[in-house]
């Protein structure tokens, strides 16, 4: 009794975490909410103004927090969702000299979205999810001297509520293939690109191409982002085998210029396939994953940004160790 016991947790624990990562290059379809609207907290400060006529002025890098709740909906971007009926608050800034800014709303209470108009009212940038909670963060935001931006904070759907906002300078992460590492080889993800390369069970076909990699390399990759044949916004998913070495076990190390998830994945069918165990890495952040297993059995791993929404490539590297 205490062992069927114990393989039901093991399978709840496997689909609870199978439904917290998705393994596609392409963004879900989200529920219409994931957040009760919060009632209004008079002690709140407003800080963002109501529309771009009368937005709030500020000078990055700045930190600071408000509610949406009480405003009106003005505003919506497509990123990859619309349709949204959430208020929103407006802020704007002009800097002298040409940045490049990381705009964060890490620590907000709902499902927020946020986007940056030029003076002309030109999009330059959006996201809607960054973090698992549906929180967003804007990365590598190009702005011009002399030129006024507007920074709208938005929900999805009609969620609204408590936000925290800290602008920065964006500090580039650049991470270094070594000499005689194995490179990964995917064609460039230009527009309209269909990943037919190592795209696992992303890719249609009764056999799904995965890269071999062995036990003992350093490899370096590429991924990134890209629109696919039909206009949509996509990221590359790159995804790989290894065989289990004589000692039981191998230690993945992997490091990149951008959020990365490092998955390992399991049972190794396409139909039913899930994460085991996962890992975030980068920008020039290591973290080490380690995957036992039966000597000369073969293990399913899988590496890809954390977000949907993000433009051009970014490199990684990864060393498989135990080294022969």
């Amino acid at each position: 009794m205490a062992r069927l016991l114990a393989i039901i947790l093991l399978i709840l624990a496997l689909v609870a975490t199978a439904a917290a990562h998705d393994l596609s290059g392409r963004p879900p379809t989200k529920p219409v909410a994931h957040h009760s609207t919060s009632a209004v907290d008079p002690a709140m400060l407003r800080q963002g103004g109501d529309t771009i006529l009368d937005a709030t002025v500020i000078d990055p890098p700045y930190s600071g927090a408000g509610t949406t709740v009480g405003y009106t909906d003005d505003y919506d971007e497509e990123c990859p969702y619309t349709q949204s009926t959430s208020p929103d608050v407006v802020y704007s800034f002009t800097s002298d000299l040409a940045r490049v800014l990381d705009i964060d709303m890490y620590g907000s209470t709902y499902d927020t979205k946020i986007y940056v108009y030029d003076q002309s009212l030109t999009l330059i940038a959006c996201n809607d999810d960054y973090y698992p909670d549906y929180v967003s963060r804007l990365e590598q935001v190009a702005i011009m001297g002399g030129v006024e931006y507007y920074l709208v904070i938005d929900g999805y759907g009609g969620d609204a509520g408590d936000y925290v906002l800290n602008i920065v300078e964006h500090e580039p992460c650049v991470v270094d293939c070594p000499v005689g590492a194995v490179l990964e080889g995917e064609p460039p993800l230009v527009d309209g690109y269909v990943d037919n390369y190592n795209g696992g069970c992303n890719t249609e076909g009764a056999d799904p191409p995965f890269q071999d990699v062995s036990w003992g390399t350093t490899f370096c990759g590429r991924s990134g982002w890209y629109l696919g044949p039909d206009g949509s916004q996509m990221r590359d998913t790159d995804w790989f085998r290894t065989t289990i070495p004589y000692e039981g076990f191998i230690e993945i190390t992997v490091d990149a210029e951008a959020a990365t998830y490092i998955f390992e994945l399991g049972p190794q069918d396409c139909e039913v396939v899930a994460v085991l165990q996962q890992m975030t890495v980068g920008p020039c952040l290591e973290g080490t994953m380690t995957i036992t297993g039966s000597p000369g059995s073969p293990v399913w791993w899988w590496a890809g940004p954390t977000t949907f929404d993000g433009q051009g490539e970014y490199d990684y590297v990864a060393w498989i160790a135990p080294y022969g």
